[in-house]
């Protein structure tokens, strides 16, 4: 055997020995970590199964609770409503939480329904769905309650930050004209007919408000026309 190869042995066993010997002392380590790895990969493509197929069924229940309410069976569909929100209150839960409410309506039960909406509008953390809830209940409290409880729900959306600021302004315009505050109701109604964020339909609303109020004597300040639509 040559030095050359001797030397290449040695070097080899060497090698071989350190290996080895750092096998034996990382290898928990290395395999712990290959392990948590794997369990993290494994966690994560369970919670995405799960999250998914629990969105999943929580849209079918609603929809099946939906369709209750479709064919008349409205106690039907407010317990199986009652029921969603009450196991999944994020998601579908809020979302049968508002169709839940809105049923009490349907069955004649406004009072309920502006109660429920009122809970909505307390308890709910997206200021959104809160001031939609607000919203909501405001139509409702028009025919059913007074210009202050109007006020009280729908006072606070009118101004241009808003997204909800023509809705809150048809309610309390409604609630004016029907207690007949027609001056009142007509600076909300041309407030919508004004703002050129409004929809075309509930600027055409805001004009057929103002028509009766013109036509009962109420001068109106604004002439604006609503967009035709494209």
């Amino acid at each position: 055997m040559s030095e050359d190869s001797f030397l290449r042995e040695v070097e080899e066993e060497l090698r071989s020995d350190k290996l080895k010997a750092f096998w034996k002392r990382y290898a928990p380590f290395i395999i712990g970590a290959a392990v948590l790895i794997v369990l993290i990969v494994a966690a994560n493509e369970a919670w995405k199964w799960w999250r998914d197929s629990s969105a999943a069924e929580a849209s079918e229940r609603y929809y099946t609770a939906i369709s209750l309410a479709e064919r008349g069976d409205l106690s039907g569909a407010q317990a199986a409503l009652e029921a969603i929100a009450a196991n999944d209150p994020n998601g579908y839960g809020i979302l049968a939480q508002f169709r839940a409410a809105s049923l009490l309506a349907e069955e004649g039960n406004p009072d309920a329904a502006i109660s429920a909406y009122d809970a909505l509008s307390s308890s709910l953390n997206e200021i959104r769905l809160r001031e939609l809830a607000l919203i909501l209940g405001a139509y409702l409290a028009v025919d059913h309650l007074d210009v202050a409880a109007v006020e009280a729900r729908a006072g606070t959306l009118t101004g241009e930050e808003s997204p909800l600021r023509n809705q809150a302004r048809e309610a309390l315009g409604l609630a004016y004209f029907k207690a007949g505050d027609l001056e009142a109701a007509s600076a909300s109604f041309e407030a919508i007919a004004a703002d050129q964020a409004a929809g075309q339909e509930m600027q055409l609303r805001a004009h057929v408000y103002l028509e009766q109020l013109a036509s009962a004597g109420i001068e109106i300040a604004s002439e604006a026309e609503p967009e035709p639509a494209e």
